[in-house]
Parts: C-alpha cells; structure tokens; sequence
C-alpha cells in the first residue's frame, strides 16, 4: 500500500511543472531597442507599395467587362443573394416583404439611378440600414456582376427607344405577313 501512493503522487507532481509557453520568450516590443537588426530597432519599416487588406484602393465603376456572361452571373447571384428582399425585378416586394419584414427600396428609384456602382458595391458588402451586410459570403467579383445586373434591370425599366441602336430597333408592323 505504501508504494501504490507513490504512484499516485509522481503523475500529480508532473502535471504541475511548467511547461514552455510562447508567451514567456525572449522578445522586443515594438518601440524597443536591441541588436537584432543593424539599424537596432525591434519595428521594422513597411515595404514600399504595402496596403492594408482593409484599406486597399477601391473601384468607384464596373472593372468588369458588361458581356453576356457577366450578366447572367450576376442575374444568377441577384437571385440567391438579393431577390428575396428585393424581388426578381428590383422592385422591393420579395418572398420577405410578403412575410412581414418592411420592404427595401426599390432599385428603380431616381436616387439609386443615379447612384454610382461604388454606392451598390459598398452597401452589398457593409450593409445599410435593415439590409445584412454581405462582405463575408459574396465574393468582390460577384458584387460587381451583382451590380451589372441591377444596371441592366435599371435600364430595361427606364429605357427609351432612342437609346436601342438603330439597327436593333423591332421593325414597324406593316400589317403584312413575313413570308
């Protein structure tokens, strides 16, 4: 019996010692002085041309081509990201609005027509007002083919025929059948 406590008291004494922690090592704080560099300071200069992740020159236009594709990816991420709230056309009466939730406003306003890209861009990454920020889960590439889309919806609900180019312009009906 004597010995079995021995036993028992040698893990519990190794469970005590301490271990190495980063936390403990030899280090300079950031305004300190020491040998480890030639010039002796611990802070070293940031590299020219460096930008911080979060504070990166922004686009204030579409940088991406305004093509087929790029609409209907961005026709495709609208009606998983933005079409509940504000509806297939943009109009602001989505599935939520029928539930309850307040309407957004529609895109088709004069104020968001006029609005520039950046203005979209910013409000699908940070949010505004009941609208949940979306930085996280749409990637910056699909916010601007987002974009591209909300543009074309603009425009198709706002165009005029002078802004077709001739050559795209529907034929009169002349009463005629096409043979």
């Amino acid at each position: 019996m004597k010995y079995w406590s021995w036993w028992l008291l040698v893990p519990a004494l190794l469970c005590g010692c301490e271990q190495p922690d980063m936390a403990d090592q030899p280090r300079l704080e950031t305004y300190e002085t020491g040998a480890a560099f030639n010039d002796g300071l611990a802070a070293r200069p940031v590299p020219e041309g460096t930008v911080a992740r979060d504070q990166r020159p922004a686009a204030t236009e579409n940088p991406l081509p305004i093509n087929h594709e790029t609409l209907a990816h961005g026709r495709e991420r609208f009606n998983v990201f933005c079409a509940p709230c504000h509806g297939r056309n943009g109009r602001g009466q989505g599935v939520i609005v029928q539930r309850g939730f307040p309407a957004p406003p529609s895109l088709h306003l004069p104020r968001l027509r006029q609005a520039g890209d950046r203005h979209f861009y910013q409000v699908i990454r940070d949010g505004y007002g009941a609208m949940y920020a979306y930085a996280s889960r749409v990637p910056e590439d699909e916010r601007w083919a987002i974009i591209a889309y909300i543009r074309s919806l603009q425009l198709s609900r706002n165009a005029r025929l002078d802004d077709v180019p001739r050559d795209r312009r529907p034929l009169p009906d002349t009463g005629e059948a096409s043979p």
